[in-house]
């Protein structure tokens, strides 16, 4: 695992863009497993400034970890039109390339499966992009996810609905539940770039980064992941006993 601590969350976005856009231009056909929320915005802004300037996203693929259920994809809070707003529609993209979990499927373990053998069929995800839950969930898999998890309904605690009420005109609005990729398939992406900025990150942070491997903390279990990088910014840092090591070891690397 790679723990980058940048001095902003702009410029920690803006690295973590680099090293996606790097690997769209070595390989047009990338698959990328993307997040929504606040933490990702300006990274796909930076996506959407490259495709300006020239980089190919016609052949990319995409997966998104997670949405709502019971949200229509039309729904001015559903994952699908966020994706669509701030990346999807400034993109060269494919519309049939982009894929994410339908809140409104009738048979959702069926759909799972489907979503699934999706990512098998193009090639598994190259890049999954995911940010960290103030309770260490990545996607929607909460403390006390089975970290071997496959793509399934969850149900989501009180603690995640109370920091998503933001985005809704009352708490009682949150969906209760979700469809998530699991830790296990996220853990089969060939590489995993995650995003932890502000300081109500940072407990969980120091939990995910340098505390044991458990369910209680899902994001830990990117330890066992043999292609992680953390970029982190000073805040979501603050808590972080060997701070000072990731520090230097990003200083000196080998040229």
């Amino acid at each position: 695992m790679d723990i980058i601590l940048c001095p902003t969350a702009e410029e920690a976005s803006l690295r973590a863009a680099a090293l996606i856009t790097n690997a769209v231009r070595a390989r047009p056909a990338t698959v990328l497993g993307l997040a929504t929320g606040s933490t990702p915005l300006r990274l796909y802004q930076a996506l959407i400034q490259a495709c300006r300037d020239g980089l190919d996203f016609s052949r990319v693929r995409t997966f998104n970890l997670d949405e709502y259920y019971g949200v229509a994809p039309d729904h001015p809070q559903s994952y699908r039109r966020f994706m669509n707003e701030h990346l999807f529609d400034h993109l060269n993209l494919n519309p049939a390339n982009t894929r994410v979990p339908d809140g409104l499927a009738r048979d959702v373990a069926a759909h799972c499966a489907a979503y699934e053998a999706e990512m098998r069929a193009a090639g598994g995800v190259d890049i999954q992009v995911l940010g960290i839950g103030s309770d260490g969930h990545i996607g929607f898999n909460e403390p006390g996810s089975s970290l071997a998890s496959r793509t399934r309904l969850v149900a989501l605690t009180p603690q995640t609905v109370s920091d998503n009420a933001r985005f809704f005109a009352t708490v009682d609005e949150v969906p209760r539940h979700a469809i998530s990729m699991g830790i296990g398939t996220i853990l089969e992406a060939k590489r995993c770039v995650m995003l932890c900025f502000g300081a109500n990150k940072a407990k969980a942070v120091r939990a995910a980064l340098e505390g044991g491997i458990s369910q209680f903390t899902p994001a830990s279990a990117l330890q066992m992941h043999p292609d992680t990088t953390v970029f982190l910014d000073e805040a979501a840092a603050a808590d972080l006993q060997l701070k000072e090591y990731y520090r230097w070891s990003a200083a000196n690397q080998p040229a």
